[in-house]
């Protein structure tokens, strides 16, 4: 495999899987990069981030993340009543910990689309959160939840792309001068990258400069655009520009062999787990309730963009992608 050519030099990752013997996305990563070794010689990058000194990450102009929709409420600290603690084990705390280490000019990071929603008890908190961490650093950001598929892939594949940088940047001083508005819609990082068409009203709403009390406080529909500066949101729906699509039988290898085959006494199994379903059952307090799901395609069709793929995809799964062979 050749190393990747993008026009970038990465200086450093991390990436680790928990409870993993194996672990295959690092071996993919140094294939790509190399070891990367860190500002004091040392190899870390199949470490648990956690575990880290950030100050020795070496220095970079951009900083790329994707990393789960989790919990990211936070409090304040027993010992300082302006330092808050967040949840053990999630992982946007350790990038923000990156970021107050390093101050990289740009952030690139990558998340679920329901992230503007989450959680449901207090929607928009968690995102809240994060924008305000990030004001509180002297970052402003863009958003942009995207279509995979709109875009030219394969895949339908929706996520939220947030673009973070640095209030005292070239660009930053450039876009603090803007209109939100135009920010979103015109000359912004996301529309130049992911064009959008036609926008609905724009909403807008101000955080609070303690985080602490977003956590505790604040909710807010937040829409698939947007712009955060200065602790002020800005944010509307818009309509993605879509590009031809990319039907999955287009990228199919012409032969993948007998391995990936599905045996014929497997697939009523398939077909039962991919149907639409309305099952009695009974709880363990007794309470009789009816399950129900509706069918997936089986198999997946080959003239539109795949499914999302998942990590569960070698595994007899409801949401695995089976498709017919062309031949």
């Amino acid at each position: 495999m050749e190393r990747l050519n993008t026009g970038w030099k990465t200086v450093w990752f991390s990436q680790w899987e928990p409870k993993q013997k194996k672990q295959w996305a690092h071996a993919c990563y140094v294939k790509h990069f190399g070891e990367c070794l860190d500002a004091i010689g040392e190899c870390h990058t199949n470490d648990d981030i956690g575990t880290v000194e950030k100050r020795n990450i070496p220095d970079h102009s951009l900083l790329v993340g994707g990393f789960p929709c989790q919990d990211y409420s936070v409090a304040h600290t027993l010992a300082s009543s302006r330092g808050i603690e967040g949840k053990k084990g999630v992982l946007w705390w350790q990038i923000r910990d990156t970021i107050i280490a390093k101050r990289p000019p740009f952030c690139l990071l990558e998340n679920v689309d329901r992230l503007l929603k989450s959680p449901a008890s207090q929607r928009g908190r968690d995102f809240g959160v994060m924008l305000a961490g990030l004001a509180t650093l002297g970052y402003s950001a863009e958003w942009r939840v995207v279509n995979a598929a709109s875009y030219g892939a394969a895949q339908r594949r929706r996520r939220t792309f947030i673009f973070a940088y640095r209030d005292d940047t070239s660009y930053g001083k450039r876009m603090g001068r803007k209109d939100a508005k135009e920010v979103i819609l015109l000359s912004g990082f996301m529309q130049d990258a992911f064009p959008a068409g036609k926008a609905s009203e724009m909403a807008s709403v101000c955080l609070c400069r303690d985080v602490a009390n977003v956590s505790g406080r604040f909710s807010f529909p937040f829409m698939n655009a947007g712009y955060m500066h200065d602790f002020e949101i800005f944010t509307i729906k818009v309509a993605e520009n879509e590009e031809p699509s990319i039907p999955l039988g287009s990228i199919l290898e012409p032969d993948a062999g007998k391995d990936s085959w599905i045996p014929h006494d497997r697939l009523p199994k398939w077909a039962y787990l991919k149907g639409a379903k309305r099952i009695q059952r009974k709880a363990a307090n007794g309470h009789a309730y009816t399950y129900s799901e509706g069918p997936v395609a089986f198999p997946d069709a080959l003239d539109k963009p795949g499914r999302t793929m998942l990590t569960s995809e070698a595994t007899l799964n409801r949401s695995s992608h089976v498709i017919p062979d062309p031949k």
